[in-house]
């Protein structure tokens, strides 16, 4: 379901959810400052009220010492994650790696609060190296997490009843979130809006940050060459193009004659530049255009598949069940406040809500 205090949707109006972020001395600025922008930009559609309320805490109230040359005032202590309906946790790289058990762990009161977000119901996530504190609290027991990809092996070693994933940006484990590095804590909160409200909700936010609308939690963390190099053909033309045409057919060898490329050497580049291959790519994309317009209008699910060019009703069906696990009517039900809101939101037995599209169910490479 989605987090206490949201509309289940973007229907009705309710009190806003809160979001504390739990800060500790040697805090990153960047990262604190991220959850901030990001859930104080989330409006509601049709009223323009926040969405969230985002909330400052600290073991203890007052000054908190960040890793820059500046400190931050912390106006609530650990009660205020009593009344957090998500609770998010950045990184503090002066003390994240040592929460080991042969480092001492967490202290007690601070242990024993996060033990019980996910008891009482409540979301907790955690940014970069912010995992080695789930993880000293046993929220990591028993689950998927990731972490930066520098520290992926130390958090593995010190914590082996937890799954580390080294390679994806961030990962949903229902009540438990972690991400990568502080870009990924981007992903991870455009994530999180997206489930609680939605993908034209999280899209207005990303507009209003200026930052790319969306990032699957399964990309992976390192790409080898992410910014486009002088000299070097690109597929960024044949990406923005493509986005433009979803609901025509492309085949991979459309796409790589866009931008003058043997199949192979677009392949190749297109994994360099995004870390997918180009069809999981366009399917994600399709599954994205799919859920704006499955919240946006009263398009039969037959028209939905063909303007987001997914062909068909049951290849609609299909997609959404390997991406979201609900069917595109339960879905939009969700998302506009029809009977069974709550529904495409449901967090339940751990599962993941990201998606990774298998070789054996892409898009025809044609």
């Amino acid at each position: 379901m989605a987090p206490a205090g949201t509309a289940g949707g973007t229907g009705t109006a309710s009190a806003p959810t809160v979001v504390a972020v739990l800060v500790r001395d040697g805090v990153l600025p960047m990262e604190l400052g991220l959850v901030h922008q990001l859930f104080g930009a989330a409006r509601h559609p049709s009223t323009g009220e926040r969405l969230y309320e985002v909330r400052t805490c600290a073991p203890r109230p007052g000054r908190v010492r960040t890793d820059a040359d500046f400190p931050v005032h912390a106006e609530h202590g650990l009660a205020m994650l009593e009344q957090a309906d998500t609770v998010l946790v950045p990184a503090s790289h002066e003390s994240d790696e040592s929460l080991t058990p042969d480092g001492g762990g967490l202290p007690g009161p601070l242990a024993e609060a996060l033990r019980a977000l996910p008891d009482r119901g409540a979301r907790v996530a955690s940014i970069c190296t912010g995992a080695f504190v789930l993880a000293s609290a046993g929220l990591l027991d028993g689950r998927r997490a990731t972490t930066h990809w520098l520290s992926s092996r130390l958090l593995a070693r010190g914590f082996p009843a937890a799954t580390v994933d080294e390679d994806v940006l961030y990962v949903d484990e229902g009540a438990v979130l972690t991400s990568a590095g502080e870009a990924a804590g981007i992903d991870l909160c455009l994530h999180m809006i997206r489930e609680d409200h939605g993908a034209a909700v999280a899209a207005d936010v990303a507009r209003r940050t200026v930052v790319p609308p969306h990032r699957e939690g399964g990309q992976a963390q390192y790409i080898r060459r992410p910014v486009e190099q002088a000299g070097l053909a690109s597929t960024s033309g044949s990406r923005q193009w493509a986005l433009r045409h979803l609901a025509e057919p492309l085949t991979l060898a459309a796409l790589a004659a866009h931008d003058a490329m043997s199949v192979r050497t677009y392949s190749r580049r297109f994994r360099e530049e995004t870390g997918l291959t180009p069809m999981t790519w366009l399917t994600r994309q399709r599954v994205d255009r799919a859920r704006e317009l499955l919240e946006n209008t009263d398009h039969t699910v037959d028209r939905v598949a063909a303007e987001s060019g997914l062909g068909t009703a049951s290849s609609l069906r299909q997609r959404f069940q390997e991406a979201l696990g609900v069917a595109p009517g339960a879905y939009r039900a969700a998302f506009r406040g029809r009977p069974g809101a709550g529904a495409a939101t449901e967090r339940t037995g751990g599962r993941r809500s990201q998606y990774e599209v298998s070789d054996g169910h892409e898009v025809s490479d044609g």
